[in-house]
């Protein structure tokens, strides 16, 4: 006897089948026919969230680019969002904008993920098309607030060694264990066991009150906002925060302010739980995290367009992905003969298979404390799965990006 759920399995699996839009290169680069339907239906919004479920395959990104590329060529779309901080995103822009030194040079003050081959050559063309049209650039914005970087701590330092001789040890002690942040994660080093103990807040903020009782100068003034911007950073960073979870409201802020001052259609570069229209959990947490695709939704409605761009197994540099769990919609997809393609969660289906698709579902996410052994723990969960994206992209098969000589894993 033939049950329900086998029934509307086979309903959903051929469904699957007749949606799916083939994608036949997953490299990053030339833009070609086999986007053209997803292209189209994703260039009439004014932001488009590209997420992905992992920094570490270059076929995600390589999809990514790819549809950033269309969008620019076939829809005038004319900002990249990422995420970083404001600093980083200026130094970013001012490269593509005037060609001032060099991509990597551009990157290497740049959030982790960002530093690898495959940027560079998306930095690179940018380049290019703004030189062939000076009088409609593309811009680059990081969506994160003015954020610590090592010329911060320097900067507290030479203060100190200058002013208080007496107090550059211990800020010392306290700094150099912590600007380690900048290259490995706090979260990480905990992870990979690494990490020298104390936690990095803790450090920054003692560093910060080795400045009380000096002089009042503008140099003084100055000290303390580099130090104030090193107990930001890892205030609010994940080991900081304890996890995950937090509100991007002001993420999200920067792109509606950038997007009513200069009328630009905006590319949203992020991970999947960032763009996701709606909040979710996170690992085992539910309903905690608040990404800035969400208040883009808010914002622009479906003007607001979601995409999420995950893959099935393979290599990812750091660690080797397995098959995804029978219970994560990676898995269904993976069921689709085919290499990589799209299903657009908005076309018109069966009753069952759209109640599948406003139902709460789980997806994979591998981040930096990514451990095979515990694949269970590395997804999100969305209250509903046509709620929290409009288009899935899954990829069979995934290889690692190119980390630059600066950045490794």
């Amino acid at each position: 006897m033939t049950s329900a759920s086998s029934i509307v399995s086979a309903e959903l699996a051929a469904w699957l089948r007749t949606a799916a839009r083939p994608v036949a290169d997953t490299e990053p680069g030339f833009v070609g026919p086999d986007l053209d339907e997803l292209v189209e239906s994703l260039g009439s919004a004014t932001i488009v969230g590209l997420g992905e479920s992992t920094r570490f395959s270059r076929q995600t990104y390589g999809v990514r680019e790819r549809l950033f590329r269309a969008l620019v060529e076939r829809h005038g779309f004319r900002a990249l969002a990422i995420q970083d901080s404001a600093r980083s995103g200026e130094r970013l822009d001012e490269y593509v904008r005037t060609g001032a030194g060099d991509p990597e040079a551009a990157l290497a003050g740049a959030w982790r993920p960002l530093r690898t081959v495959e940027m560079v050559e998306t930095l690179t063309w940018i380049r290019l098309f703004n030189q062939q049209h000076p009088d409609d650039p593309i811009r680059v914005l990081g969506v994160e607030p003015p954020g610590a970087e090592p010329s911060d701590y320097d900067a507290v330092l030479d203060y100190l060694r200058r002013v208080a001789p007496d107090r550059l040890e211990r800020a010392e002690s306290h700094l150099s264990p912590i600007r380690t942040a900048h290259q490995i994660d706090e979260h990480v080093q905990r992870h990979q066991g690494i990490h020298p103990g104390r936690p990095f807040a803790e450090h920054a903020r003692d560093a910060l009150a080795l400045l009380d009782g000096l002089p009042d100068s503008d140099e003084h003034r100055t000290a303390r906002a580099h130090a104030r911007l090193i107990v930001d950073f890892h205030e609010h960073s994940v080991a900081g925060q304890g996890g995950f979870a937090r509100d991007e409201r002001p993420s999200a802020e920067r792109v509606i302010e950038w997007q009513r001052e200069t009328g630009a259609k905006i590319a949203y570069w992020d991970g999947i739980a960032h763009v996701s229209a709606q909040a979710l959990g996170v690992g085992s947490a539910a309903g905690e995290f608040r990404g800035t695709g969400a208040h883009l939704r808010d914002h622009f409605g479906t003007d607001y367009v979601a995409v999420a761009i995950g893959f099935h197994h393979g290599d990812l540099g750091m660690a080797q992905a397995p098959r995804p769990r029978p219970e994560l919609v990676d898995a269904l997809l993976g069921e689709v003969d085919l290499p990589a393609f799209a299903v657009d969660l908005r076309t018109a289906a069966t009753e069952s298979v759209d109640a599948w698709r406003h139902a709460p579902a789980e997806l994979r996410t591998i981040s930096g404390i990514y451990d095979p052994a515990k694949d269970a723990e590395a997804h999100i969960s969305v209250p509903s799965l046509a709620g929290a994206f409009d288009v899935l992209v899954h990829i069979r098969e995934t290889s690692p990006v190119q980390w630059l000589p600066t950045f490794s894993g």
